[in-house]
């Protein structure tokens, strides 16, 4: 196989990289959206990217990565342009010192519908008004470890498909589908049209315990585990919309988990009485 053509980059101001630019703040994230496209930042992500729906428009590395992954580069399809940069470069174009030495631009895809992408969706995590973009990032990694099919979102979370949710996710938010319910509870109708039941994680003490719950088939499939946001939780009106309230015992002095946490411990009580599979 013949070596992968690259192309330099010396300017910072070369419009060829304009998807890269000043990639820090909250401006940026609302700039990817309006471009069309989604930052991948790190090899693992890429890598995880690659094996996903996303389909690439570019590549930007540093020279040391350029050698350390070349046979990941080479693999590149043929209409993905490669950059190089040296890593000063680099930050003069982002903004921020990529100490990773490894990004990607890919074409934004077209949102869900919810009710589409539930066909076939035996379980599923809810999640309601998280802002944080690393908290979004580890649920998404929580997903794709203990068997989520899909993700959806009401329409305060942040966007998964922003560059530090893609990286906190490992590339897990680029390829586990995901869409918009809009606002709860109302949103959950989707879920209950779908055939699946509800379940609300909390902290309140009316809620069943994670185990009993799991020994009562209460988290079995079709099921939706329904997530808020670290300090508030989920809104009353959300957990009263579920079929069931579902709580996580926790030792004195400690009131909750952050919602990636809270989610890994009951999706992986469904898993385990279903056998993992």
């Amino acid at each position: 196989m013949s070596a992968r053509s690259t192309i330099v980059v010396t300017d910072s101001d070369d419009p060829a990289v304009a998807d890269y630019r000043s990639l820090r703040g909250a401006g940026s994230r609302r700039r990817e959206v309006d471009l069309g496209h989604v930052v991948v930042e790190g090899r693992l992500a890429l890598e995880r990217a690659l094996d996903g729906p996303l389909r690439l428009r570019s590549v930007l590395v540093t020279p040391s990565r350029h050698a350390s992954l070349a046979d990941l580069l080479q693999s590149l399809p043929e209409e993905v342009q490669l950059f190089v940069a040296d890593r000063d470069v680099l930050q003069e174009i982002t903004g921020f010192d990529v100490h990773r030495g490894v990004l990607a631009s890919a074409h934004r895809p077209r949102p869900l519908d919810p009710a589409e992408l539930l066909r076939g969706c035996r379980r599923v995590a809810v999640l309601e008004g998280l802002t944080d973009l690393e908290n979004l990032g580890a649920t998404f990694r929580v997903a794709a470890a203990l068997g989520l099919d899909a993700v959806l979102l009401d329409d305060r979370c942040a966007d998964p498909l922003y560059r530090r949710c893609v990286r906190v996710s490992l590339g897990w938010s680029t390829v586990i589908p995901h869409a918009r319910l809009g606002p709860l509870p109302h949103g959950l109708g989707s879920l209950t049209e779908a055939g699946m039941r509800t379940v609300a994680l909390t902290p309140g003490a009316f809620a069943v315990a994670v185990d009993d719950a799991a020994a009562r088939g209460l988290l079995d499939d079709p099921v939706a585990l329904l997530v808020g946001a670290e300090g508030p939780g989920l809104e009353a009106d959300t957990i009263a919309a579920a079929d069931h309230a579902v709580a996580i015992p926790m030792g004195d002095g400690v009131d909750s988990l952050n919602a990636a946490t809270a989610l890994a411990v009951v999706a992986a009580f469904a898993a385990a009485n279903r056998g993992w599979s």
